[in-house]
């Protein structure tokens, strides 16, 4: 299995189904779903938002409603995960396109504390990187976390992302002072790990 060179756009085919899972764009519907999760303390902790109220969370849904493919640089595929069994949404995962020259990018997630701990990041996350690596023909993806932020670096290891850097400090987030962690894999390293 061999990464393809960058492609010019990615817009998947949905639904795109996991054991346990579906992801999909997001839709206007959304909203109680979304607002249920975005307004707790305990998601918005290691975030650069704040808890959203019901108007900030319709604001940001708006927008994924538009996020479905990836055609230039910047660029951020935005996608909820639902539960296969019910349909439940359950959070969201991301892919950006961070860099074209580079054939860079970055992975995201978010989801209901309720959800925590039963491998669904991981789940939804490893069809960001195959949608990054294979799809787009990326050449490196990263994730970036609040140093503080033990529960999403273990998603990351579990993906099989190396810890890159651990910058002390280098971000101010809701006026305090944060480090910063990366973690990052490349495409060889995703065709390694598919065999």
């Amino acid at each position: 299995m061999g990464v393809p060179t960058l492609r010019v756009v990615l817009k998947p085919s949905f639904p795109i189904l996991t054991d346990r899972l579906l992801l999909r764009p997001f839709t206007v519907d959304d909203l109680e779903a979304t607002y249920s999760f975005e307004r707790l303390p305990e998601v918005a902790r290691f975030l650069y938002w704040e808890p959203r109220d019901l108007e900030a969370s319709r604001a940001f849904l708006d927008k994924r409603v538009t996020r479905v493919a990836l055609q230039e640089e910047g660029d951020v595929l935005d996608l909820a995960v639902t539960l296969r069994e019910t349909g439940r949404l359950i959070g969201q995962v991301l892919l950006i396109w961070t860099s074209r020259e580079r054939q860079q990018g970055e992975i995201g997630y978010v989801l209901h504390p309720d959800f925590h701990g039963r491998g669904y990041a991981p789940e939804a996350s490893v069809e960001m990187l195959r949608l990054g690596f294979e799809e787009l023909g990326l050449h490196r993806i990263v994730g970036r976390l609040d140093g503080r932020n033990a529960a999403s670096a273990r998603v990351l290891e579990k993906l099989g992302m190396r810890k890159e850097a651990h910058l002390v400090e280098n971000e101010r987030v809701k006026g305090e002072w944060c480090d910063e962690v990366i973690f990052a894999m490349l495409s060889r390293e995703w065709v390694s790990r598919r065999r």
